[in-house]
């Protein structure tokens, strides 16, 4: 190209505002759904095999999503799923946008904690039976029907249920063998069950944070593909 050519060229660029392009919207403003409130949880793996990834807390403020909080994660041992087609006991996180029904723990709520939060105690369980008419529920104490080989018996998961988040997968019409008792909570000492789980700092982070009267929602997915939580 000549050189006065290449001088005009550049000269058009600059007029129609043409440059490197901008900084990436925020990750939920990729998204095709929310869950309709003004705060988000996000908790995204590189791929369907990780066991390790980001969860990110959001607010919406003024029309846009702020990110609040960020910090590592960890998912199931085996990775995540579709959770449409996630089948119980396969150690996978389910792959979704779920409600947030209500927060537990064996220790005492962080102080400025809003959200429902309910204590943990001896015989506080949550029923894995698929036989059983509280499948996917906390019961206390354990119902006959609810064998305790079917269930957890939470007060004996004392770093990981130390607070915790209930995920609401297959909670509202459960469906039986799909899963139960998938949770946002403390790390234990590697990969999850199918949970997600990050540092007690961050849960305690995450509770004082999290409002419900702004309805907030966790999304959960990988970067991309069929599961990717832009796809949500």
């Amino acid at each position: 190209m000549r050189p006065g050519a290449l001088a005009l060229a550049v000269s058009a660029l600059v007029v129609l505002g043409a440059g490197p392009p901008g900084p990436a919207p925020p990750l939920p403003a990729r998204m095709t759904d929310t869950g309709g409130g003004t705060q988000l949880i996000t908790a995204v793996a590189p791929e369907r095999a990780s066991t390790t990834g980001t969860v990110t807390w959001w607010d919406r403020e003024d029309g846009r999503w702020a990110r609040k909080g960020s910090v590592p994660a960890r998912f199931g041992a085996n990775g995540l799923a579709a959770g449409t087609s996630r089948t119980q006991g396969t150690n996978t996180t389910p792959t979704g946008l779920y409600g947030l029904p209500y927060a537990f723990g064996i220790k005492a709520a962080p102080t400025g904690t809003a959200y429902p939060y309910r204590r943990v105690h001896q015989d506080s369980w949550w029923c894995q039976d698929n036989g059983s008419r509280s499948y996917n529920r906390w019961t206390e104490p354990r119902p006959a029907d609810c064998r305790a080989a079917e269930s957890e018996h939470l007060i004996t998961y004392r770093a990981q249920y130390a607070h915790a988040l209930v995920i609401g997968f297959n909670y509202e019409r459960p469906v039986r063998g799909r899963g139960a008792g998938i949770f946002l909570h403390v790390n234990g000492r590697g990969a999850t069950a199918g949970c997600v789980s990050v540092s007690e700092d961050a849960m305690r982070r995450i509770l004082r944070w999290a409002d419900p009267a702004r309805r907030p929602h966790i999304a959960v997915g990988t970067r991309s593909g069929s599961t990717a939580v832009t796809r949500l």
